[in-house]
């Protein structure tokens, strides 16, 4: 491999424009892709298969009206005032002016609502009234009725004694003779009698058909009375269930207004973000303060902020120091920014075709800057080296490719490998922001082996400044002047022995004098700064990670304050209704479910919102006692979907959970189930290709040891800044929680690249010193003092970009670029500069020992260009020259 990328700096050096030309053709086509193609980044991080997205889904499909974007704007009266009549006003004509806009579905207007609900209270309390007062009446014609029925009966009991009466005097009056004056007498006055008997059973029987009319009646009123009650009921009921919402505060202060938009809040255009903004920020000049949640201010379009470029120049000063010269720290400078237009520019050129959380074109940003740099700088200081030694230009340029380009070459694979490896967690956003960011990865290594050959070759003795070249000339004429009379052989013996006396001294020389004191330091080091790790929790972020002074921020906090935590994240639930319903039974069964889903600890409030016109499709929504990322809101999501079980059970009403909520939950969830495999998997890939670079068993785990150290030191880290909020004052980090739930399983990814791309460096030095003949221990030292100083200004310069993105304008990248930056300090200096040659000194040989059948089927690779060692521009080297004569030089 060293023969190969030799070759391939050699050529580079002698095409230089034609290398240059193929670079920057490649770089315009990636433009103008990005120009033609490229659409919008969204933070939509959905999973298939889970139930978010099933729900979400169905909504969808069932209920299209519902399934659109939303987010929320709240208003407060600028003199901390309750609103005045004259501002309710403006407020509602500015709301009903974003329904212009082509994104805008409607609005929830909150005093409207308010209104609404309030008449609908005073409609529910005249009701009662009504309900009361028709009871009354209907108890008083119940008492009528029952009193009429008792004088009918009484009447009737009269009738029919005065009957029996007369039917004894008809018997009596049988008796008597017929023409006789007293039967003549009697049947006169038995008829007259009958009469009367007759004329009121008449009556009577007016006075039951009266009252069987009048119960009737009765019967009627009371059954539109029941009816009445049961309305009264479902609409108190409804009442009760929305008690936990409000849109305006209780003290007048604040109001809370929804936007509801035709899409997906990630298809919402900047354009028409800003647009509603501009019509909602004309209530300034009327003494409202307008604010907005995170889903409406939310602009991942752009990739740099002010902090990502003072990153960059601190990079940028930290090569000016170490190169001493404005070209050579200039050329990993430009190096990086090549790349990443490559890179990035190809990521997003993908936008309008795949769908990319905006974290994907960051995460390939930062790495490529930070690996375009650094393996840049790797070749570059060997060539400058060599130079120095007297190695000719073009020759100096094929072998630093040969040697460290060797070393960019595995370490970008195990960088690529990790990030790639991401693919295989089975979640589609990190799959294509792994892809994204290790194809960055690998166009920053084909730039470092190609593009930095053929400007070196360009820029020839410049890439070393005046003064340096003529301190070394100096510094050559003593070493000459030194080694006059002396034989070649005792020349070298005189450098190496004073080769082996400078690498006794400094930070490399100290570490391996006293190893085990070094070795134990800093791994109790490293294990006290793990401690906050074991707290670790994850989640997505929310409106309370948004910066102190930014819209989202406020509106998160002012909604907490005023309309309880909850309402910042509110939990959609479906639910699906058995057939043959109608409109009021659904509805009951609706009020049914809520009630049994406000029995969930910590659930504020449980709403019925809508149904599907089939009325086998429900909505209600959730609003939990706490916000969004808090550990009791992550409970209540596992409880309601607990208390599915026996909503099932008893109502016949299947349930699931979805909405932005519910969503963080799973993600978390899922990332979480991911991490062990993924870390295995990149594990063993990474000691295979360790293991044949290094063709050792132990370096590799060494290697892979302190990388696990440096990894929870970092989860630690995090931890105590972002969920703790240790130093949040400095990171700005006013609203400290759970952790973003992907950080760890990137980090790991990263972080374990960047790790072994150190590990390289420093160990192929030092295996480099040991294959030449020196001896185990001493190759330790030597190889260390040739790598610190590059591995140093590398780590720093890696820290500083990362660094820059700790305050990005999009805080989703924050924890990460915190974390990036402090595990690469922690793994550069704690791990790869302290305990890896303190280990290795200790374990002396045996550090390079691998299994002699393991060795013979192993390819070598000579990642530390031993092969190289022997060519020459007349030698073996002028076998593989090109033939055509050079262009630049």
């Amino acid at each position: 491999m060293a023969h190969w990328l030799y070759r391939l700096g050699r050529f580079s050096a002698r095409r230089a424009w034609l290398v240059i030309t193929a670079w920057v053709v490649i770089l315009g086509l990636v433009g103008g892709a990005v120009a033609i193609f490229m659409g919008t980044t969204s933070n939509d991080f959905q999973i298939p298969g889970t139930e978010t997205q099933q729900m979400a889904d169905k909504l969808k499909a069932d209920l299209p009206d519902a399934s659109g974007g939303s987010g929320t704007v709240v208003f407060t009266s600028t003199d901390g005032k309750a609103f005045t009549p004259a501002q309710e006003k403006d407020i509602s004509a500015a709301l009903a002016t974003t329904t212009s806009i082509p994104s805008v579905k409607g609005v929830v207007d909150p005093f409207e609502t308010t209104a609404t609900l309030n008449a609908s209270q005073a409609k529910l309390a005249d009701g009662a009234k009504a309900l009361t007062a028709g009871e009354a009446q209907a108890a008083a014609e119940k008492a009528k009725l029952d009193a009429g029925a008792t004088e009918l009966a009484a009447s009737k009991a009269q009738l029919e004694d005065k009957q029996k009466q007369l039917v004894a005097q008809k018997v009596q009056a049988a008796a008597l003779p017929a023409d006789s004056p007293q039967a003549q007498a009697a049947a006169s006055l038995i008829a007259e009698a009958q009469a009367k008997i007759d004329a009121g059973m008449a009556q009577w029987q007016a006075g039951q058909d009266h009252l069987v009319d009048g119960k009737a009646q009765y019967d009627a009123g009371l059954a539109t009375l029941a009816a009445k009650k049961a309305e009264l009921t479902t609409g108190q009921r409804s009442a009760d269930a929305a008690a936990g919402l409000r849109f305006v505060s209780e003290n007048g202060k604040a109001a809370i207004a929804q936007i509801q938009f035709k899409v997906s809040m990630d298809a919402v255009t900047p354009a028409n973000r800003t647009l509603l903004q501009e019509k909602l920020n004309t209530l300034g000049s009327k003494g409202v303060t307008v604010d907005y949640s995170k889903e409406i201010t939310q602009d991942v379009s752009a990739l740099f902020g002010i902090s990502e470029v003072l990153g960059i120049a601190v990079a940028a000063a930290v090569l000016i120091i170490m190169l001493g010269t404005l070209i050579a720290a200039g050329l990993p400078l430009l190096m990086a920014l090549v790349g990443v237009g490559i890179g990035v520019g190809g990521t997003m050129s993908l936008t309008g075709v795949i769908s990319m959380s905006s974290i994907s074109p960051m995460l390939a940003l930062m790495l490529g800057l930070a690996v375009g740099i650094d393996y840049s700088l790797f070749i570059v200081n060997r060539h400058r080296q060599q130079l120095l030694a007297g190695m000719d230009m073009r020759e100096s340029i094929a072998k630093a490719t040969g040697t460290s380009g060797n070393a960019v070459l595995f370490a970008g694979l195990t960088v690529v490998i990790a990030l790639a490896a991401l693919s295989v967690t089975g979640l589609p956003f990190l799959a294509i922001l792994g892809l994204a960011a290790a194809a960055t990865v690998a166009i920053a290594v084909l730039i470092a082996l190609t593009l930095t050959p053929a400007v070196l070759s360009l820029i020839g003795r410049r890439v070393i400044p005046k003064r340096t070249w003529a301190k070394n000339a100096a510094a050559r004429t003593s070493h000459d002047a030194e080694a006059a009379g002396l034989s070649a052989g005792e020349t070298t013996a005189r450098d190496d022995a004073k080769d082996v006396a400078r690498s006794a001294r400094g930070w490399g020389g100290l570490v391996t004098k006293h190893p085990v004191i070094s070795l134990v330091t800093a791994v109790v080091a490293l294990a006290v700064i793990a401690i906050p790790a074991m707290g670790l929790r994850l989640a997505l972020p929310d409106g309370g990670s948004e910066p102190v002074d930014s819209s989202a921020y406020k509106a998160y906090t002012i909604t907490g304050n005023d309309f309880g935590e909850g309402m910042n994240g509110p939990i959609v639930v479906v639910g699906s209704l058995p057939a043959g319903l109608d409109k009021a039974s659904a509805t009951e069964l609706n009020l049914d479910v809520a009630d049994q889903l406000r029995k969930v600890h910590n659930v504020k409030a449980a709403i019925p919102l809508t149904m599907s016109s089939n009325f086998r499709t429900a909505v209600y929504q959730v609003i939990p006692a706490e916000g969004p990322a808090s550990s009791s809101t992550v409970q209540v999501v596992h409880d309601l979907r607990a208390e599915g079980v026996a909503i099932k059970a008893d109502h016949g009403v299947s349930i699931g959970l979805t909405g932005q909520t519910a969503a963080n939950v799973d993600v978390s969830a899922k990332l979480g189930s991911a991490l062990p495999p993924y870390l295995a998997i990149v594990v063993g890939l990474s000691l295979v290709l360790l293991i044949l670079v290094f063709r050792s068993i132990l370096v590799p785990v060494l290697a892979t040891a302190g990388f696990l150290l440096s990894l929870v030191a970092a989860f630690g880290g995090v931890v105590a800044v972002y969920q703790w909020g240790w130093l949040g004052g400095i990171f700005d980090v006013p609203n400290p929680a759970a952790v973003l739930s992907f950080l760890p399983i990137i980090l790991i990814g990263v972080l374990f690249g960047l790790a072994m791309d150190y590990q390289v460096f420093i160990a192929s030095g030092m295996r480099e010193a040991f294959v030449h003949g020196q001896t185990a221990r001493q190759a330790v030292r030597t190889g260390f003092k040739h790598a610190a100083p590059v591995v140093t200004a590398a780590a720093i310069i890696m820290t500083s970009v990362f660094s820059g993105f700790i305050f990005s304008h999009l805080t989703m990248v924050r924890p990460l670029g915190f974390a990036l930056a402090f595990g690469v300090l922690t793994d550069a200096f704690l791990v790869r500069m302290t305990i890896i040659p303190a280990a290795m000194h200790l374990l002396g040989k045996s550090a390079w020992w691998i299994p002699k059948w393991l060795d013979r089927i192993l390819p070598d690779v000579d990642v530390e260009g031993a092969r190289l060692v022997s060519l020459s521009e007349t030698g073996s080297a002028a076998k593989h020259a090109d033939p055509e004569p050079a262009t630049a030089g």
